[in-house]
């Protein structure tokens, strides 16, 4: 697979999962991670989130901006390692918002309080099991534990 091709495949399976955890070290040095909904995956994958400016894990972010974001959907997971920024877009959040994030944020997109999150992804690994359904995934189960095989599944490493 060329590095094109994959980087298209780690970006449809993040896209085909719209929570994400996102993970990054807080004051005192633990990992800590949020449920995150994505409000974007560019073609090159960098991903988007909305936050409150005012939030423990924005000042977190803007003091400690390396990150990972994982997702899991369907037999597919993805985990990305970057770099997060803030970023005050009034533009790109109106582009951006949804009567999803209405339900958790005040004020829309006018509202100071509320921003990005890019994450600038370095690298992204994914592994993706045959068959997206669970009916699949339980036949490749069965099918390994009676023939003693194991459950094949893509996975790779992508400079993104």
């Amino acid at each position: 697979m060329t590095d094109t091709t994959e980087r298209d495949r780690v970006v449809d399976l993040m896209r085909s999962s719209p929570i994400a955890m996102l993970t990054h070290v807080d004051a005192s040095g633990a990992l800590v991670s949020h449920p995150m909904a994505t409000q974007d995956v560019d073609p090159d994958g960098a991903l988007y989130f909305i936050a409150e400016r005012d939030s423990q894990k924005v000042q977190e972010l803007e003091q400690r901006p390396a990150v990972n974001v994982s997702y899991s959907n369907r037999g597919s997971w993805v985990s990305v390692a970057g770099s997060a920024r803030i970023v005050n877009d009034e533009a790109k959040l109106r582009e951006l918002w949804d009567t999803f994030t209405s339900s958790w944020l005040e004020g829309g997109p006018e509202n100071p309080n509320n921003v990005l999150i890019e994450v600038d992804p370095d690298t992204a690994e994914y592994w993706d099991a045959p068959g997206g359904s669970k009916v699949t995934q339980l036949v490749n189960l069965v099918k390994a534990k009676t023939t003693g095989s194991r459950i094949e599944a893509d996975n790779s490493t992508v400079d993104l």
